[in-house]
């Protein structure tokens, strides 16, 4: 193959997205801003007759591609060029197309119209990695595990409260996402510099009459609100929010493949592997967590993008300037593209996690009589016994165990040193108590219902009609 492919578009992304941002949705929705244009400004009385509009329907899906071509070639111009294009199909229509506005009118409104579109696609997604995950957290809402800080071992906490870290994180996102869906306007009609001026001239310097156009295509095209105030184009700050939503996703995103790859290394949990797949060319029993990589690889990109959007909206000059279109008509592609990759592969990961408990247990149990320490010392407190003496006779039993498990190689004994200390109040009796792994979880399970029912769950049922709803 001859051609660069992009591996989004190839390998990674569905194909929902991929056509959201396709030539052909993107143009057919140019002549789509034609004809509710031309349709609305009909209504409110200028000289467009029907036989016109009806030419427009007639040719709406009707691109000839080559002539297109032709003309962007011949004019260095790919609005002039459709406009062209059309004009030679839609010849009783082609002296009232483009009536009025300027080419932001059409790729402006028409990247509004994608960006919402995505976005929605994305919340689709994003409810359904939410819903897996939450069925996950309430089968092992009540597992113990070791939990870690800096890595290394902590108390212990369960399998389903961890998991309810990734989905507090995701629904923060979720949150933004609707914000950023219900406060996304229309650009709608607004001349070469914003200023409605060639719509003042149409419309016989009647306002009204352009607040009406804009509130109905704003309509046509399901945006309740047009923006009040532009330049030429609409701010370029929308691409920047937007583009930080997606970065957001991309951050949690990445710190599941982070977690779930950490884990696979302790051989607690996995990431599914197929029966057929192969883990490495040279060794053969490696179990690679290559979809979790794949992950945090398209979130640092999508991350690093979202930087570049932030420069764009930074740099932009008085009412319009156009170094911001190539970078555009890159970036929020590949990062719709991206994020909407990363969304199938972490709805696939959390929907087959697989877990071993018996590896979670014997680390548990390598772990665990250091882990109890805090609880010898308050049972010392709760007989009358000085804290801080009782913290220093611990400290030392457990430095010299220590260094006999990693200097030595032995097995760990602090326990059993603890029962032989006198000056330590510790029965057997309370020591089991203590060494239980369900008596040191805390209320992690309780945490865990609570947070699915007040927060999870409220989400899931708004949504209900979008779960498992695509592959």
């Amino acid at each position: 193959m001859e051609k660069y492919q992009n591996p989004l578009i190839e390998r990674y992304s569905s194909k929902e997205m991929i056509y959201n941002f396709s030539p052909k949705k993107k143009f057919i929705i140019w002549r789509k801003l034609w004809l509710y244009l031309a349709e609305i400004q009909r209504e409110l009385g200028l000289n467009i007759n029907q036989h016109q509009i009806n030419d427009l329907k007639h040719h709406l899906f009707d691109i000839d591609w080559k002539r297109v071509s032709f003309f962007e070639k011949k004019f260095c111009h790919d609005v002039m060029a459709h406009l062209y294009a059309l004009g030679e199909k839609a010849k009783i229509a082609k002296p009232i197309i483009h009536l009025g506005v300027t080419s932001a009118y059409l790729g402006d409104n028409t990247d509004l119209i994608l960006i919402r579109d995505g976005l929605e696609l994305l919340l689709k997604k994003m409810i359904n990695v939410l819903f897996h995950l939450r069925n996950f957290s309430l089968e092992y809402k009540n597992l113990p595990t070791l939990s870690f800080t800096h890595y290394q071992p902590a108390q212990l906490t369960t399998v389903g409260k961890r998991s309810s870290l990734w989905m507090y994180s995701l629904l923060m996102d979720i949150e933004e996402l609707e914000f950023r869906l219900k406060n996304i306007h229309f650009r709608g009609v607004k001349g070469t510099v914003g200023s409605c001026d060639s719509f003042k001239e149409l419309f016989n310097g009647n306002l009204q009459k352009v607040k009406i156009l804009n509130q109905r295509l704003s309509n046509k095209f399901g945006f309740k609100k047009d923006c009040s105030i532009t330049g030429q184009t609409y701010d370029r700050k929308i691409d920047s929010q937007v583009l930080n939503l997606l970065s957001n996703i991309s951050q949690s995103s990445h710190k599941f493949s982070n977690d779930i790859r950490l884990l696979q290394n302790l051989k607690e949990i996995e990431e599914p592997f197929e029966k057929e797949q192969i883990g490495s060319s040279a060794m053969a029993y490696k179990r690679n967590p290559i979809y979790s990589e794949r992950i945090a690889s398209l979130a640092k990109y999508v991350i690093s993008l979202s930087n570049s959007s932030a420069i764009v909206s930074a740099t932009q000059w008085l009412e319009r300037t156009l170094d911001d279109s190539a970078n555009r008509r890159i970036v929020l592609p590949q990062s719709f593209l991206s994020v909407d990759a990363i969304l199938i592969i972490w709805k696939n990961i959390s929907k087959n996690i697989v877990v071993y408990p018996k590896i979670i247990q014997k680390n548990i149990k390598r772990e665990l009589p250091f882990l109890i320490t805090e609880r010898i010392i308050i049972e010392s407190v709760k007989k009358g016994l000085d804290r801080q003496e009782i913290h220093e006779k611990i400290r030392k039993h457990s430095m010299l165990t220590n260094f006999k498990v990693k200097a030595e190689g032995k097995e760990n004994d602090f326990i059993d040193r603890i029962l032989s200390d006198k000056d330590i109040p510790i029965s057997h009796e309370i020591m089991n108590r203590i060494v239980n792994p369900q008596n040191l979880i805390g209320f992690s399970p309780e945490q865990t219902l609570e947070f699915i029912n007040l927060q999870v769950n409220p989400v899931l049922n708004k949504y209900q009609h979008l779960i498992q709803t695509y592959e």
